[in-house]
C-alpha cells in the first residue's frame, strides 16, 4: 500500500466514513465528477459506480499509476498539480462537454483556499461547475460560512460567497483520517451560480476585497487611503460610513462599494 506522503498533506479517508460522504455527495448516473486528489481511491471507486463519468486530478504519480491500473473504465485520471495546471478540460475533453460538472475532494488543507479560487476561476472562465463537495479543515468551513462582522468573516467568505453559496453536511473527527490531523474537518457543498449581486469589474471589485482585509482593524476611511480621495469620494456614493470596519460590510454593500470606485 502506498503511503501518505507529508509534502503532498495526503491524509486518507478511512473506509467507515466513505458512505456517509458519498450519501452527502448524492452522485446519479448521469453526472459527471473532478475530483481532486483522490489519492487511494476511496471516493473515486464509489464515485465511479454511481456517476457517468469521473475525471481525477492527482499529483502523486505512483497514486495515479495505480489508479490508472486499477481503476473503472469511465475513470480518466490527470497527473498532474490542480493548481499548476492550466489545460484540464483539454486534458480531458469529458470536461468539456458537460455542462453540470460536479466536483468531489479531500483537500489539503495547506492548499484547501488556493483550490477553491482555482474552482471559482475555472468556473468564471466557463467550465461548467455546479458544485464542489469537498473536505476541507474546520477553521476553513468557518470561514465560508461566516456572517459579517464576525471573526471568521474575510476574503475567502466574501469572494467565494460572491458567486456560491456555501453549506456544511458534515463534520468529520481527525480519526476519519489516517494519518490522522491535529485539526477537525469538515465537509461543505458549495453551489455556484452567478455573482451576486453583478459588478461592473470583477478584477477591481476582488483587489477591493483583498486590499481591505489586509487592513481589517481600520475604519473603511483609512482602509481605502491607498486609492486617495477616490476612497472617500466612492463612500460617499456607496451611502457608506467610512467610520465602519471591512469585516462589516455585506457583499453586497461590497460590489456597491466597487462600482462606487469605478
Amino acid at each position: 500500500m502506498i503511503r501518505a506522503r507529508k509534502r503532498f498533506g495526503q491524509n486518507f479517508l478511512e473506509p467507515a466514513w466513505v458512505p456517509k460522504i458519498i450519501r452527502a455527495i448524492d452522485p446519479k448516473p448521469d453526472e459527471t465528477f473532478l475530483e481532486i486528489g483522490p489519492g487511494r481511491g476511496a471516493l473515486t471507486r464509489p464515485l465511479a459506480e454511481r456517476a457517468k463519468a469521473i475525471v481525477a486530478v492527482e499529483i502523486d504519480r505512483d497514486l495515479a499509476a495505480e489508479l490508472s491500473r486499477t481503476g473503472p473504465p469511465n475513470l480518466t485520471i490527470v497527473e498532474d498539480d490542480f493548481l499548476e495546471q492550466h489545460g484540464l478540460a483539454e486534458q480531458a475533453p469529458t470536461l468539456l462537454a458537460a455542462s453540470d460538472l460536479r466536483v468531489a475532494g479531500n483537500l489539503p488543507y495547506n492548499v484547501a483556499s488556493p483550490i477553491l479560487f482555482k474552482l471559482r476561476n475555472l468556473r468564471s472562465a466557463g467550465l461548467g461547475i455546479r458544485d464542489a463537495t469537498v473536505m476541507l479543515q474546520r477553521e476553513v468551513a468557518d470561514r465560508l460560512t461566516a456572517a459579517p462582522g464576525t471573526r471568521d468573516y474575510g476574503v475567502l467568505t466574501v469572494l467565494l460567497g460572491h458567486t456560491a453559496r456555501a453549506e456544511r453536511l458534515l463534520a468529520l473527527p481527525p480519526g476519519a483520517f489516517r494519518p490522522a490531523p491535529k485539526v477537525h474537518s469538515a465537509l461543505v457543498r458549495l453551489t455556484f451560480h452567478d455573482p451576486d449581486p453583478a459588478v461592473l469589474d470583477p478584477a477591481a471589485f476582488e483587489r477591493l476585497v483583498r486590499s481591505v482585509f489586509t487592513r481589517r482593524r481600520k475604519t473603511l476611511a483609512n482602509a481605502l487611503q491607498t486609492v486617495g480621495s477616490a476612497g472617500d469620494e466612492g463612500l460617499i456614493r456607496a451611502g457608506l460610513d467610512g467610520r465602519r470596519r471591512p469585516e462589516t460590510l455585506s457583499i453586497a454593500e461590497f460590489a456597491l462599494l466597487s462600482d462606487a470606485l469605478g
